[in-house]
């Protein structure tokens, strides 16, 4: 009896322990469910792009087919700064790179200091993209996008370009006393039910709280081209602690499953791990239901630090791109991009 008791605990020990590690310093939500992906490692090494485009790092990605080739936008870090940059390949694995597809803005402009992160959708004529613009970097030699981070518009005839700003279109902004007061960036854009809607990032500060809060909104519009309205209230709290979105529909369960870069806390800040939210409503999401996919317990080279997600169905699993320094790293720097995959069809975890 008493080496029942014993044994008991000892499993109650550790896992309280298991409970404990998994806490955030301020409290923010955690997410207890895994929906563990398959990690393969680096897919495309920071530091050899045209021009050195990316010497100083390789992140931010988002994948998508056309014409049977893969096309891979990212942000190359270069000496001047942060570019969506392009590389295409046949097989996810082998990468050609084709150096920047953005470019900097004039002095003074919204996207002087960045042009990132390009989002795209076709509409069967034309090929649309969302990118990140911002005027406001840290110092040099990282030069790292700061807030505000904003959604500007670019389009083009093909997949790979050329890019051609439309600095009169102006999808949407901050806006004072919101939930997207500080950061209004791009996200995963869909059609559905006769109207187009982009899962967002978004970012605002709470009285008292030291950290800013981010989580994610959906924007609507009738016209990519024009301007979108944005919902008063996020898809889940801000408390989150999440940003920027990639989304995957199963057809056999009729689920929505939407991957997301979550921002952890150890002394400072990081992206620490990807989630994943799932909800049977495109338009209506629990924030209890959550899983982790990839974090420095099942990525095989990055033990602390993941970023971004980018999902593409490929026959019958998911590929689920992401960013990360390696090892115990949790700099913004030295990125490249990784690989990892989930078989389908997916389920909620439990």
């Amino acid at each position: 009896m008493n080496q029942r008791i014993a044994l008991a605990s000892i499993i109650l020990f550790f896992s309280l322990q298991s409970a404990t590690a998994q806490a955030y310093s301020d409290g923010r939500p955690i997410a207890t469910l895994r929906m563990d992906a398959k990690d393969t490692g680096i897919v495309l090494r920071y530091g050899d792009g045209p021009d050195n485009c990316d010497i100083l790092g390789a992140r931010d990605v988002w994948v998508f087919m056309a014409d049977g080739n893969y096309y891979m936008h990212y942000d190359g870090a270069g000496k001047k700064g942060w570019l969506c940059c392009l590389a295409i390949s046949k097989d996810l694995v082998s990468w050609e790179k084709k150096g920047p597809i953005l470019y900097f803005g004039k002095p003074f402009e919204d996207d002087s200091k960045s042009a990132s992160y390009g989002v795209t959708y076709y509409d069967g004529n034309e090929w649309h993209m969302f990118y990140l613009g911002t005027p406001n970097t840290s110092a040099p030699p990282d030069l790292v996008p700061s807030f505000p981070y904003l959604t500007m518009k670019a389009k083009g005839n093909s997949p790979a370009g050329p890019w051609i700003k439309q600095k009169d279109v102006v999808p949407f902004r901050t806006r004072p006393n919101t939930y997207y007061s500080i950061t209004a960036s791009p996200g995963h854009v869909i059609r559905n039910n006769g109207e187009f809607i982009q899962f967002f990032s978004a970012t605002t500060k709470k009285m008292g709280n030291p950290c800013v809060q981010r989580t994610l909104g959906i924007a609507r519009t009738k016209d990519l081209d024009g301007s979108w309205k944005v919902d008063p209230q996020p898809i889940v709290p801000i408390e989150e602690q999440i940003e920027n979105s990639s989304l995957y529909y199963e057809k056999g369960n009729k689920t929505w499953f939407l991957f997301t870069n979550h921002i952890g806390i150890d002394g400072g800040e990081y992206t620490d791990a990807i989630w994943v939210y799932w909800s049977k409503n495109i338009n209506k999401w629990n924030p209890e239901n959550k899983a982790i996919v990839l974090d420095g317990q099942n990525c095989n080279w990055s033990a602390k630090c993941i970023g971004l997600p980018s999902v593409l169905a490929i026959g019958k699993r998911l590929a689920l791109f992401y960013d990360a320094p390696g090892d115990k790293s949790v700099s913004h720097m030295s990125r490249s991009i990784g690989l990892a995959w989930l078989e389908l069809p997916l389920s909620p975890p439990k």
